[in-house]
């Protein structure tokens, strides 16, 4: 048992760190989607607004709560008040779930990081690559084991020497990476006379074209939902590593720099990925969602450019795998640490134990795709058919996410209070600025929102 809670070194290293369960593939793949489907720029401002009001509010609860109890989220909320323990076993549970098919996701990352960096770019262009891959028995389940095995070897080396030092490395590297793939896919001319630029304007100019009151509410829903991938909430992650922040640094200023990191990759995410897509492949290649716009439309996209191509995707993969691994890392992390605080176990077991657990599901699921095949209809979307992997995610992101976040803004707006936040936030004297829209947004606004958003999970809107 650890008598001493580890914490950050200092307020980047939290920073980079947060930033680093932020910055993962739901930032890289489902964004630009989002953007490019609901009006490019409508969608940016839509998701800015709520950035900086409703991201804000939640960021600022769940790593204050962490703080005040120095707890990770499986014992946190019960700590903060006896009756909402509970909540805290959702918490935990949601990236319990997310675990095992993230590292499978890591896994294809994995195998076209290999591909383009072996010079074989061509052959993951080709069509049927990518399906022929994932139904595959044991090539999935060796790339899975791999990505896991990086992401345990980090947390079990700890939280200042593991995770820590991993995100001062990988994150500056990682921004290099965008930034510099973001100007080069604006630079990129396509086939029948459309360029990075012409796919820039489609990306921040609103399309306010056949938009009505449904459309907007659709916007905002997806706007919302994304910023549950983005900021790293309701999912006990950013509990932990508010527990793992010193009393004496600046958590106002620390949330705001989150926000700002966050924020900027996201919106170069889009950069890096809708111009080029739609220099080569138009309107159509922006349909692809999830999986089929990283791992189908990109590659032939990479192909489409020639010789450099493959330098390109070689480049694009490892930063997503970067991105890929900074994210797993804090998603192990809190259910680990949650296992440390509830059952006294050493970092070594809890490690060890949820890394078992993890891959025994993960080859469940990968085997969801071969074996054990199956397609059912969801409440959201009943025209898809969702595989196993589908189903986790249905469940822990669709479900559980929005009930730890409603349950959380109970807790906070009407049980314990909002003062509890604030003085936590504030208590080296720190100013704590949105503090009146914190207010409404943790009582009324953000429940009411949070609310739609499950409903709309349940496909109560379609």
């Amino acid at each position: 048992m650890e008598k001493k809670r580890n914490s950050f070194s200092s307020s980047i290293g939290f920073v980079l760190a947060a930033a680093g369960s932020a910055v993962g593939l739901g930032n890289i793949w489902r964004f630009p989607y989002l953007a490019a489907k609901d009006g490019g720029g409508i969608f940016l401002v839509v998701y800015i607004v709520l950035a900086l009001t409703f991201g804000f509010t939640m960021l600022v609860t769940e790593v204050a709560i962490g703080r005040k109890t120095k707890q990770s989220a499986l014992t946190a909320y019960g700590k903060l008040h006896k009756r909402f323990g509970w909540l805290g076993g959702f918490a935990t549970l949601v990236p319990f779930m997310i675990l095992p098919y993230y590292c499978i996701i890591g896994g294809w990352v994995l195998k076209y990081c290999v591909a383009f960096c072996t010079g074989q770019g061509v052959t993951a262009a080709s069509d049927g690559y990518f399906t022929g891959f994932i139904t595959g028995y044991y090539e999935p389940i060796i790339y899975t084991f791999i990505f896991l095995a990086a992401v345990a070897l980090v947390v079990f080396i700890g939280v200042n020497k593991g995770i820590e030092s991993l995100s001062k490395i990988l994150m500056p590297i990682l921004l290099v990476l965008v930034v510099g793939i973001a100007i080069f896919s604006l630079t990129v001319k396509g086939s029948e006379g459309r360029t990075g630029m012409d796919g820039l304007g489609k990306y921040i100019i609103p399309s306010v074209e056949n938009m009505g009151f449904k459309e907007v509410f659709g916007v905002v829903m997806d706007a919302m939902g994304q910023l549950f991938y983005s900021i790293s909430v309701a999912m006990g992650i950013m509990v932990t590593y508010g527990s793992y922040f010193k009393d004496d640094s600046n958590l106002m200023k620390s949330v705001n720099r989150i926000e700002i990191f966050d924020t900027a990759v996201a919106f170069l995410a889009g950069v890096m990925i809708i111009p080029a897509v739609f220099a080569f492949m138009g309107d159509e290649g922006l349909q692809n969602a999830g999986p089929g716009l990283m791992f189908v439309a990109l590659p032939k996209v990479f192909q489409a450019m020639g010789w450099i191509g493959n330098i390109v995707g070689a480049v694009f993969f490892v930063m997503v795998f970067f991105a890929a691994l900074t994210s797993a890392i804090s998603i192990l992390e809190a259910v680990v640490s949650s296992f440390m605080d509830k059952f006294n176990w050493t970092r070594r077991t809890s490690t060890i134990v949820e890394t078992a657990v993890a891959l025994a599901l993960g080859i469940l699921i990968c085997l969801g795709y071969n074996a054990i095949y199956f397609e059912v209809p969801l409440p959201n979307d009943p025209t898809a058919r969702a595989q196993l992997l589908d189903l986790f995610d249905y469940v822990s992101n669709n479900i559980f996410m929005p009930v730890v976040a409603i349950s959380t803004c109970i807790l906070i707006g009407w049980i314990v209070k909002p003062k509890t936040i604030i003085d936590e936030a504030t208590k080296n004297g720190e100013k704590f600025g949105r503090k009146y829209l914190y207010i409404a947004m943790i009582r009324y606004i953000a429940p009411v929102l949070l609310c739609l958003l499950l409903l709309g999970s349940f496909g109560v809107f379609k």
